[in-house]
């Protein structure tokens, strides 16, 4: 069994970067578990914010449908329209 720790640096802006930690086993990509509460997929803007407070930074929003980040301290929140899509550990 061949284990290796790959880190992989994602830059989310020339200001912040993010970090995940993957494992891989025998070519099986496991992600490290976070114990960082986050919102959950579906939480409306209002109620992240009620919940976690203000976030660190807030930017601005792109695309089609629209895409919003939410920078807090520890993770990012990703919005499509007003709704949560994913909120990921950023180290």
């Amino acid at each position: 069994m061949k284990t290796r720790l790959l880190v992989l640096f994602l830059c989310a802006a020339a200001s912040s970067a993010a970090i995940a930690e993957t494992i891989v086993v025998d070519d099986q990509v496991k992600v490290r578990e976070s114990g960082v509460e986050r919102p959950d997929r579906g939480m409306t803007m209002g109620r992240v914010e009620s919940r976690f407070g203000a976030p660190a930074a807030k930017h601005a929003t792109i695309g089609e449908p629209p895409i919003t980040r939410w920078d807090y301290r520890g993770f990012s929140v990703f919005f499509e329209r007003d709704r949560v899509i994913h909120a990921v550990a950023t180290g």
